[in-house]
């Protein structure tokens, strides 16, 4: 069975950063894409942004410019990077893996970390 373990949130002031990490673990076949959501209180949960396996990215207009998404194979871990954070940013940020395991192709989630940043 596939897990993901999330890491990295926490409370921060506007303009600084934070770095978040999502990590996979169990019989992983292959990894098609990586990214982040985020949900806001009183939100719908929104893309924040991906990665593909062949590297490509994709950011929401609202971050481009000040996440970096990026992934390492080897440790089947995505990371992002958030600088110039802003409080909108404020939310709860969950990891997904578009993966294929023993029980064939499958969208898994991590369990959310939360992000705050402070005015």
């Amino acid at each position: 069975q596939v897990q993901l373990v999330e890491s990295g949130g926490g409370l921060v002031q506007a303009g600084g950063s934070l770095r978040l990490s999502c990590t996979a673990s169990g019989v992983i076949f292959r990894i098609n894409a990586m990214g982040w959501y985020r949900q806001a209180p009183g939100k719908q949960r929104e893309l924040v942004a991906t990665i593909t396996s062949g590297i490509s990215t994709n950011y929401a207009d609202s971050v481009k410019g000040r996440f970096t998404i990026s992934r390492d194979n080897a440790e089947n871990t995505v990371y992002l990077q958030m600088d110039s954070l802003k409080p909108e940013d404020t939310a709860v940020y969950y990891c997904y893996f578009d993966l294929v395991a023993i029980k064939g192709p499958k969208l898994e989630w991590g369990q959310g970390t939360q992000v705050t940043v402070s005015s």
